[in-house]
């Protein structure tokens, strides 16, 4: 327990930007901006989707959902690297790192999945479209977020419960700007074998299988599209 407390009291050092103070109003204006955009941009879609009942279809609440999952994953990161930039202190204790790895992971294999489910969605519109109100009901477009959501929390947990045990040397230094799984192994003095083989696990189950479910969906839609008789044909 004391070993655990002391590594979790451990403090990484951010190194991905400049430390040119020049450069850091750039930088911060920079960051600030995109985020602001990002922000805005996907509050505006969600605002959208919200207010005109004409959106209110599966495909749009799909939309609502990547866009509330895209300011999550900003969320995690950019605030964090503002202050660091405010402040000239790039520190990051292990517990806020891993606190922020398991929320990138989480919402990075949520949108993952939601993309892959849209996929879904227009797959069973154009392919089969009289059981589209069927397949795509509420009850189960709420069920296909709710899941995703629930599979990538359990998987970014279980990366995080691992990620604990590991000891370190006096080198904390993470050339990145913000944490990353990958990075806290290699600067870990423990065995990381099973961490390793976990993460590319998780990558092809989490990233892998949607990637190629979403390649075999718009297959089809096209190969669907190209078989329908055009105008032409019909008169």
């Amino acid at each position: 327990m004391k070993s655990l407390n002391q590594t979790i009291a451990l403090q990484f050092h951010l190194l991905g930007l400049s430390e040119d103070p020049d450069l850091q109003p750039v930088l911060f204006g920079l960051f600030l901006s995109v985020y602001l955009v990002t922000i805005l941009g996907n509050l505006l879609i969600i605002l959208a989707v919200s207010c005109d009942p004409h959106l209110h279809t599966p495909m749009y609440f799909f939309l609502s959902s990547l866009s509330f999952t895209d300011i999550c994953i900003s969320s995690t990161s950019v605030p964090k690297i503002l202050v660091n930039i405010q402040t000239q202190d790039q520190s990051i204790t292990y517990a806020a790192c891993l606190s922020q790895i398991a929320c990138v992971l989480a919402f990075a294999f949520v949108e993952n999945f939601l993309l892959a489910v849209m996929a879904f969605d227009r797959y069973v519109a154009i392919c089969h479209p009289l059981r589209y109100p069927v397949i795509m009901n509420p009850r189960h477009c709420t069920l296909f977020v709710v899941s995703s959501l629930s599979l990538s929390t359990v998987d970014s947990l279980l990366h995080t419960l691992m990620a604990l045990r590991l000891s370190f040397d006096t080198a904390l230094d993470i050339p990145h700007f913000f944490c990353e799984l990958a990075q806290i192994l290699k600067l870990s003095c423990s065995e990381t074998l099973v961490d390793t083989i976990l993460i590319h696990i998780s990558a092809s189950l989490f990233a892998g299988v949607p990637l190629c479910g979403i390649i075999f969906l718009y297959y089809c839609i096209v190969s669907s599209v190209l078989k329908m008789p055009s105008q032409v044909e019909k008169a």
